[in-house]
């Protein structure tokens, strides 16, 4: 079937409601750039998941950041997407407005040689990803430990998606398939989802992120349900294979071991964190216990949107108090959030 025809097919779907759920923040970007929801049923409702690990950072690792950040003789290097995300004394930009040692960085490589080149600074890394971006800093700090160079910490806010997606499988109602991420499929494959498929009795699908890849997906998806199937499939087979990134796993189960983390809006995960461990631990800045949430106000929907329990735009802050200029939840803030996506494609 080619896409016109998969095209035409969910434009005229007339069954039951479906409600999946893009659990990456990309894809949620490129279902809005394509124009997606224009082109199928509105019976088929597209929903984001908590597939953006800067909005599911808690407040409590902002704060500790922070507290690097103002320490003597300690810089706090970070990607552009954490530094406006508020904690509990407001964002490491607040922070760094303030005189606090904040630095971006491109790549958790650049610490090893600013820490080689001024060994009296400790330099604390505000490692926040999923399984994507987590094999980086396992080889920064494998190759900071080869080299001997001990004046670099990391501050890991690094989850792992397959609990999440059991914890929502759960918890929420109403979902009936999941588009998997891509990048996130890249390292860990397509065979871990084969549990929660089988467990749950929903279609799993990895999806790339062109329109005619998340079309080809929901179709599959649809197809799925109307025959009663309940499959893990992988549409993505140009990047991600059904064993994933062998080579990736091995240095991550190599530097990190797995522990319970702290996904803002679903609470505390067992087993879904990543914590250096073994010769890698003396590393470590601190990050085991990070569980606390500041209190949002009524008004502030982030652990709603987060769960798929309403859109972006059913959150009375959204475009009013609550802005990418003027964020007061994580969501709006990073490129994969789900509020920021939907605001500036509004």
């Amino acid at each position: 079937m080619n896409i016109n025809e998969i095209i035409e097919y969910l434009k005229a779907y007339d069954g039951p409601d479906i409600k999946m759920m893009e659990v990456c923040g990309t894809h949620t970007a490129s279902i809005f750039k394509s124009g997606i929801r224009s082109l199928i049923s509105p019976k088929i409702h597209l929903i984001s998941g908590p597939g953006c690990p800067v909005c599911v950072t808690p407040t409590a690792y902002i704060d500790k950041c922070g507290e690097y950040a103002l320490m003597d003789n300690h810089v706090l290097m970070t990607f552009g997407d954490m530094i406006k995300v508020p904690g509990t004394h407001g964002s490491l930009a607040d922070l760094k407005g303030e005189g606090a040692h904040v630095e971006m960085m491109y790549s958790p490589f650049e610490a090893i040689e600013k820490a080689k080149a001024n060994p009296d600074i400790t330099y604390v890394l505000a490692a926040v990803g999923f399984e994507t971006t987590t094999p980086a800093y396992a080889l920064m700090i494998d190759k900071a430990e080869r080299e001997g160079v001990k004046n670099i910490r990391l501050v890991t806010a690094l989850k792992t998606i397959i609990p999440a997606l059991q914890w929502i499988c759960e918890n929420e109602d109403g979902i009936d398939a999941f588009i998997c991420p891509g990048h996130v499929s890249t390292i860990i494959g397509s065979k871990p989802y084969e549990a929660l498929a089988e467990k749950y009795h929903k279609p799993f699908v990895v999806a790339g992120f062109e329109a005619e890849q998340i079309l080809a997906v929901i179709y599959d998806i649809v197809r799925q349900l109307e025959s009663g199937h309940e499959d893990v499939n992988n549409l993505y087979r140009n990047a991600v294979r059904d064993e994933g990134n062998i080579k990736a796993q091995e240095i991550l189960a190599r530097c990190f071991e797995a522990g319970p983390a702290m996904w803002r809006g679903l609470g505390v995960i067992p087993g879904s964190g990543h914590y250096l461990t073994g010769k890698y631990a003396e590393y470590d800045g601190g990050s085991m216990g990070l569980d606390a949430d500041m209190e949002l106000p009524a008004s502030c929907r982030c652990g709603d949107v987060i769960t798929g329990r309403i859109t972006p735009g059913d959150c009375p802050m959204f475009g009013t108090g609550c802005t990418p200029l003027a964020p007061y939840g994580p969501c709006m803030v990073s490129a994969e959030g789900a509020c920021g996506i939907w605001y500036r494609n509004r």
